[in-house]
């Protein structure tokens, strides 16, 4: 059974199931959706917990077996909290999964919690999850995109009796709290608790907003192509300063730049060559958000296009290697900038035709 992350309270009212799967890479949500299914586990007797951290090719699988089929002489119920940061289990986990999987329908005593980093669709396909999947409840936990962020934040404080402004200043401060926070959720939630401690239940001026949040942003070369490819040049450049002023190097945020031109016009050659478009993402291994992107971008990127894209990231790729290049600056975070808002003017949406 699939579930969506925000159904989880409203499950978890209605009575638990034996086990449960937690999927994503958002640590903050992953953690308060699994602390949520810990303590409705405490209230129904669940009082006696065992953690399993998955590491290594000679993990005992057996002792998580033996967790999940001996009952405890000090509690009733138990938790089996197993952990795979690595979102593969091996051969042997494989088949330890599949028959806790088998084993948990109708086993009152025992709770089974899996932790799991975000999966590709090929891990999402395995007999191991389908398993899980059909036993207990599966839910993916997806990171806020930049443009929910704000919403996310006011909900937030509404949840501790705080809320900006109404209008067009409250928008504008969610926004700044917004960029100070973005790609960092655990900083956010840092700093909607620091406005709980300084201020009381009410209203947030912009000015108490601005004294209290820190410049907290984690920028990172995933974040920045999220932008890149949704046509968004002031986040891009903002992200780009951000990247640069963190010493981030030169050579991965051109790799991440390079990755998406270099698979949007492999995908563009598949499209061209009759391919369908859908066919041609799943082959080229595009899925989630970059699969919602690709296929608003494709339609209107130019084989030409895509080919101009790719001899600049060549010239960038030596530039940031200490090469220079005529008609290119021979500052490698210069050059980062120009590559990236080429391929940004490439993804913006069209303008609407004047009526």
């Amino acid at each position: 059974m699939q579930l969506a992350a925000a159904q989880l309270a409203r499950h978890l009212q209605q009575g638990l199931r034996p086990l449960y799967v937690l999927h994503g890479d958002e640590a903050l949500l992953v953690q308060e959706a699994a602390d949520a299914i810990r303590a409705t586990a405490r209230a129904q007797g669940h009082t006696e917990r065992s953690v399993h951290t998955v590491a290594g090719a000679h993990f005992d699988w057996g002792a998580v077996l033996a967790a999940g089929s001996s009952l405890s002489l000090f509690a009733d119920r138990q938790l089996v909290e197993i952990r795979i940061p690595s979102g593969k289990p091996g051969k042997d986990g494989s088949a330890a999964l599949q028959q806790l999987a088998e084993a948990a329908p109708g086993n009152d005593g025992v709770l089974t919690l899996v932790l799991l980093p975000r999966l590709d669709k090929a891990t999402r396909t395995s007999a191991w999850f389908a398993a899980l999947d059909g036993a207990g409840v599966t839910v993916q936990i997806d990171g806020i995109e930049r443009a929910a962020l704000p919403l996310w934040l006011a909900q937030r404080l509404a949840a501790q009796g705080q809320r900006v402004a109404a209008g067009e200043e409250g928008q504008r401060t969610l926004a700044f709290f917004a960029d100070r926070v973005e790609g960092n959720l655990l900083a956010a939630h840092q700093e909607i608790s620091k406005l709980a401690l300084l201020h009381p239940p009410g209203e947030l001026s912009w000015a108490q907003v601005e004294a209290a949040v820190l410049n907290v942003a984690r920028y990172d070369v995933f974040k920045l192509s999220e932008a890149v490819l949704g046509g968004q040049p002031a986040r891009v450049q903002r992200m780009l300063d951000g990247l640069q002023a963190e010493g981030e190097a030169e050579v991965l945020v051109h790799w991440a730049l390079a990755e998406d031109i270099r698979a949007l016009q492999r995908v563009r050659d598949a499209l061209d060559a009759g391919k369908p478009l859908p066919m041609a993402l799943r082959e080229h291994r595009i899925w989630g958000p970059r699969e919602r992107l690709f296929e608003r971008v494709l339609p209107r990127l130019s084989a030409a296009t895509a080919s101009r894209l790719l001899h600049s990231a060549h010239v960038v790729d030596g530039i940031v290697k200490g090469l220079k290049a005529p008609d290119w600056p021979h500052d490698g975070w210069q050059a980062l900038h120009r590559l990236a808002m080429q391929l940004c003017r490439a993804c913006m949406p069209a303008a609407p035709r004047p009526r």
